[in-house]
């Protein structure tokens, strides 16, 4: 019977040739992390306007 390892991440890794971002790729990171950090603030102050006693 033989034995098949399967590829361990770090060599797969090697093997990957550089790609850089693309700008388009860029840009969708950038809002996607503007987005989130906006909603966490408008939240919490949504919710000590709402809930003033809570905080």
């Amino acid at each position: 019977m033989e034995q098949h390892q399967q590829p361990k991440l770090a060599e797969e890794m090697k093997k990957m040739e550089y790609e850089p971002m693309l700008p388009i790729e860029l840009s969708l990171v950038r809002w996607s992390i503007g987005i989130g950090v906006g909603s966490l603030f408008f939240l919490y102050y949504l919710s000590q306007w709402l809930f003033p006693g809570g905080h």
